[in-house]
């Protein structure tokens, strides 16, 4: 973003909060943010012990509780060994919630994940036994290593929370959450997830490697034993649950709710919003599923700053998590080395911030 976009935008938020302030007639703005601040608090105290096991991350960290709070699944995008187990094993922990890692491979059945029936010959009946999916929280690593009717079923409990064995159906627990990890430089005996599946994850994010103070610290840590060391169970799933429930009270002003359609829908068609240098790079935008999750991720951003009301630069925060998987780009973008990420910064230059 240039000097001269940054100071508009920031002048255009000055401009936002004083007209949220003047809402307050209509909506209790005050209450909201009181509400907030003291729901919000378990995300430091979450913060403070995740850094007694985790190393940097933060992005990640944060991405992690900004799934959680929203109900809304995360796929995770990185190399081997940049704590991706780690951070949902430690998260579990800290919330005292179950929590089962499923190694995706190509032999992997859907049985596998979601239970079956087992013939008693004791009893002469079947009986259900439940898979790995029966608990709060999923890490899939390398989904794309299973085939497409393995990686159905999962999607399937993820949308419907639901899991039919037989004919009994059962649900989900709460709070539930996946975490799907890919590696992005193997690609050999791989099953790549389609566009349609890949739109059900909330969030996709790309995992970076630590800097050199932080894999210093990481590598002392190892060296001490400190790595296994065992986190407190600080908060509850209750509070979780609760906290749930006051993101979805958030303030949305109409004029961030346009702002959020005018992205999603410059995705679609760049043209009607000046940005024809676009048009040949985009192959599909994202669809209303990006402008609900745009909203919810907004929402849960607001709320973990302690703030009772959405401001533009929430959306902004989280455009790119929210977007970078819904957005198709062309062979001629490949070709000019222009990714998703490129055409999302492209976009929130040119719409108008409110």
């Amino acid at each position: 973003m240039s000097a001269g976009h940054e100071k508009f935008v920031i002048q255009d938020i000055k401009r936002f909060k004083e007209h949220i302030i003047n809402m307050q007639a209509s909506v209790d703005i005050e209450a909201l943010n009181q509400q907030a601040q003291a729901d919000s608090a378990i995300i430091e105290d979450i913060r403070t012990e995740a850094n007694q096991i985790i190393v940097g991350q933060s992005h990640m960290m944060d991405r992690l509780l900004l799934g959680l709070l929203s109900d809304g699944h995360i796929l995770l995008e990185g190399l081997p060994g940049l704590a991706k187990t780690l951070a949902i094993k430690t998260l579990s922990s800290i919330i005292d919630v179950s929590f089962n890692r499923i190694q995706f491979t190509p032999d992997l059945l859907p049985a596998d994940i979601l239970g079956t029936m087992i013939f008693n010959q004791k009893s002469n009946e079947f009986s259900i036994r439940k898979g790995p999916i029966f608990s709060n929280f999923i890490l899939a690593d390398e989904i794309n290593r299973a085939p497409a009717k393995v990686q159905s079923a999962l999607l399937e409990a993820m949308q419907e929370r639901q899991v039919t064995i037989g004919k009994e159906t059962f649900k989900l627990a709460e709070p539930f959450l996946v975490l799907a990890t890919q590696n992005p430089i193997e690609q050999e005996g791989t099953y790549p997830l389609p566009e349609a599946q890949t739109d059900r994850f909330m969030l996709k994010i790309n995992v970076g490697y630590p800097t050199k103070a932080e894999e210093l610290e990481i590598i002392r840590r190892n060296i001490r034993g400190l790595i296994s060391k065992k986190v407190n169970a600080v908060v509850s799933p209750e509070k979780i649950l609760k906290a749930r429930q006051t993101v979805r009270k958030i303030y949305m002003d109409e004029k961030v709710e346009q702002y959020i359609l005018d992205i999603v829908f410059a995705t679609r068609n760049p043209k009607n919003y000046n940005l024809q240098k676009l048009e040949g790079l985009i192959s599909y935008g994202g669809s209303p599923r990006a402008s609900i999750n745009l909203a919810l991720a907004a929402r849960a951003y607001a709320f973990m700053q302690g703030r009772g009301y959405v401001i533009p630069d929430d959306v902004r925060n989280i455009c790119k998590d929210v977007l970078r998987h819904r957005i198709g780009i062309t062979y001629e973008a490949e070709a000019e080395n222009i990714t998703q990420e490129d055409i999302i910064t492209g976009i929130l230059n040119s719409v108008e911030v409110p």
